[in-house]
């Protein structure tokens, strides 16, 4: 599309109108959504926790300011490192509703091997000219809004009781903070909220499957907790760019021995913090 924030847009508004078609179809959906709200009314769940979807709109808009600057791997390595250690804070604070998880020896070295995980697998990408403090500073803080969102979903789904409701707010809430990106966007600067590019029909998927993530995300993470859903996502993130670079390879591609080391490096700290749970019990 030639543009990202456009982009998101686009991820976010269809993701918007594929849960909507679901919750059209299911009360349980549409009930479990109305949950939300008398939780909030009840006092039983502050208002601000239905953010969480602005958190990640948030996020895809740090996203298209930082990767132009410092580049898609190193925001990745800085969004990371961002997400593990608000993890460990989120866990021992249950903000996800949760139990209380405390901050281990164990846990902050599983969490520091799957950062070291990715920027083993991302090496080869690094282009050090465009090393820029501010800009890896502001994916740290970006990736720790993720971390955050994770855990205020786990709360929205502990009251709706239904994953699908709590995609559903999020995708509202989301959608409706980048139109108003874009508003702001084309007031103050010579970008046109018209400008739309063509693309593959296929494109339309990303939004159906942001979608799903959500609805696991904020289901698992009331049973793992945040930082160990981090842990294994990123080692499913992984793996999945190993798939896609051998299934379906963009021009130029090479299969790369550091993304392999930093799949196996990734499920050694997964292991480490599975460790560290067996120790609690």
């Amino acid at each position: 599309m030639g543009d990202s924030l456009e982009a998101a847009l686009v991820s976010f508004s269809t993701g918007l109108l594929f849960i909507s078609g679901i919750a059209l179809v299911r009360q349980d959906v549409r009930a479990g959504f109305r949950q939300i709200f008398t939780a909030i009314n009840l006092n039983k769940m502050p208002a601000w926790t239905i953010t969480a979807g602005v958190l990640g709109a948030s996020f895809v808009a740090m996203q298209t300011y930082v990767v132009p600057i410092a580049g898609v791997a190193l925001f990745t390595v800085a969004s990371l490192a961002g997400q593990t250690a608000i993890s460990l804070w989120v866990d021992k604070s249950a903000l996800s509703g949760g139990t209380k998880t405390l901050i281990t020896k164990r846990r902050v070295v599983a969490a520091i091997i799957t950062v070291l995980a990715v920027v083993l697998s991302a090496w080869d990408r690094f282009e050090l000219s465009n090393f820029s403090i501010i800009a890896l500073g502001l994916a740290f803080f970006a990736g720790s809004w993720v971390g955050v969102q994770r855990a205020l979903n786990g709360r929205i789904n502990s009251h709706s009781n239904k994953s699908f409701a709590t995609s559903w707010l999020n995708f509202i809430t989301g959608t409706s903070f980048l139109l108003l990106l874009l508003l702001l966007r084309s007031l103050f600067t010579d970008h046109s909220i018209l400008n739309f590019q063509t693309a593959p029909l296929w494109m339309f998927l990303g939004g159906s499957i942001g979608v799903i993530y959500i609805a696991l995300s904020s289901h698992i993470v009331q049973h793992l907790g945040v930082l160990e859903f981090t842990l294994f996502s990123v080692g499913g993130m992984l793996i999945g760019s190993l798939l896609i670079d051998l299934l379906l390879p963009t021009p130029g591609t090479v299969i790369s021995p550091f993304l392999i080391a930093g799949i196996a490096l990734t499920y050694l700290g997964v292991v480490v913090n599975g460790q560290s749970r067996l120790s609690r019990k």
